[in-house]
């Protein structure tokens, strides 16, 4: 017998939806066993009692911002956060960097700049944006997972959102390539309000109502009856919106959808004054449509769950709810603010898996996200039942900007390997640098 490169024996490992024991076996960087004999000579590591073994998560949307925003955040520091979340892969948003995964040499930036900087496995989305419509089959030829386009203002003025006629013409551009177009869903004809709107958090909710996604993505939805394109709802807040995604999905139409960490824990009554750092767009809405949003994570409407890590520095976060930078930073803590909420409500840790995992690994079109053999090594020891107290200045993020502050979380990630090897190791990070890009190696003309 082969003496594999690592053993991981777990009492419990969740394997094909449920949690069981496997010795997990790791050769080359992938699993190539799950269960029987180990050779002679193999080291064998168990996991503790109070933990558990899952697949690496997936986050597919996170704003890395490099280059031309480093300062935001950076690769860096975006793929060690990650790394301490328990994330083994992530894949980049088009924006907020400068320039915009618009074109293939913006992607090229992209590649240049993750240059001995990943700890943790990173794909790329591109941006379909005015100005590049009708050319994206480079772009998706170079490697990107599917294109972002905004139905309403993006924040930054270098990437430009889609009208109806434009929005239709990217969907059956992506319909063309095999690819899927993947929506910030606001109206802006619903939108209300544009610069300042103080410090009340109730007059930001007023500004952003939940009438503005129902519209965006009623509108997304006749356009792929269309077209033929499979589109991806981004970050969606409004609950009143599940029926209209209900009804597609049973129409037979190629459409899923996300929600995030804030949606799912965070409520609209309980935002203090002044408290930019709660501000995301769509916003977090109130208790009982959260309450909504939880029933359809459990009955599979929802198909992932990811971080829309959006960072920023401080100076942007200032105490005004209408000229703050809209985005919310969570990257690292994504998994242990679900599983906290979900707790709380009685819901079990193995209902939340496949939306860190499989469910936004199946968005961006990666193989990834299971404990199977054959699959990448990628690994976390998970401790469910232990509880911290965030501290910002503490977290991996390049600037200590979160609304998770002070808050008592459970959960906590205390090893990951990536590709069969530790790069999170008594919850630190303890090997930066060993992250791939996910693109394919090809000659520029």
């Amino acid at each position: 017998m082969t003496v594999p490169d690592l053993v991981v024996r777990a009492a419990r490992a969740w394997v094909d939806g449920a949690f069981r024991p496997a010795v997990v076996q790791v050769t080359d960087g992938r699993i190539s066993a799950l269960d029987g004999p180990v050779a002679d000579g193999a080291g064998i590591l168990d996991l503790a009692e109070d933990e558990v073994l899952l697949p690496g998560l997936v986050d597919s949307h996170v704003h890395v911002n490099e280059p031309g925003r480093t300062h935001w955040e950076g690769f860096a520091s975006a793929t060690r956060a990650a790394a301490a979340g328990g994330v083994t892969t992530l894949v980049d948003m088009p924006l907020n960097s400068v320039p915009p995964t618009t074109t293939v040499r913006a992607l090229d930036a992209k590649r240049a700049a993750t240059a001995y900087k990943l700890t943790v496995d990173v794909a790329f989305w591109g941006g379909a944006v005015p100005d590049n419509l009708g050319s994206l089959a480079p772009l998706h030829a170079a490697g990107v997972r599917g294109f972002k386009a905004f139905l309403t203002p993006s924040g930054v003025d270098e990437f430009g959102h889609l009208d109806a006629a434009q929005l239709e013409a990217a969907l059956a551009e992506v319909a063309t390539l095999g690819s899927v177009l993947i929506v910030h869903a606001e109206d802006p004809a619903d939108l209300r309000g544009d610069g300042a709107l103080g410090e009340r958090y109730a007059d930001f909710l007023a500004s952003r109502p939940a009438v503005s996604e129902r519209h965006a993505i009623g509108r997304v939805i006749d356009a792929m009856r269309r077209t033929g394109a499979r589109a991806h709802v981004l970050h969606l807040s409004d609950a009143g919106s599940l029926d209209l995604v209900r009804a597609a999905k049973a129409e037979g139409l190629p459409l899923t959808v996300e929600t995030c960490p804030h949606y799912l824990a965070l409520r609209a009554e309980d935002v203090p004054a002044a408290a930019t750092q709660f501000k995301c767009c769509p916003p977090i809405r109130d208790a009982g449509n959260q309450d909504l949003l939880w029933e359809a994570v459990l009955d599979g409407t929802i198909d992932a769950i990811v971080s829309d890590h959006s960072p920023s520095t401080a100076d942007l976060k200032n105490t005004d709810f209408g000229l703050s930078w809209g985005g919310i930073a969570g990257l690292q803590l994504g998994l242990s603010v679900v599983w906290t909420e979900a707790r709380r409500r009685g819901i079990a840790l193995e209902a939340l898996l496949p939306l860190v995992t499989t469910g936004p690994a199946r968005v961006a079109g990666l193989d990834l996200g299971r404990l199977s053999v054959g699959a990448p090594a990628h690994l976390v020891a998970f401790a469910p039942d232990q509880e911290r107290v965030v501290d910002v200045h503490a977290l991996e993020h390049r600037n200590p900007i979160s609304p998770y502050d002070g808050a008592t979380l459970a959960g906590a990630v205390r090893t990951v390997w990536l590709h069969g090897s530790p790069i999170v190791q008594g919850g630190a990070v303890t090997a930066p640098g060993t992250g791939r890009v996910l693109l394919p190696e090809v000659a520029r003309a």
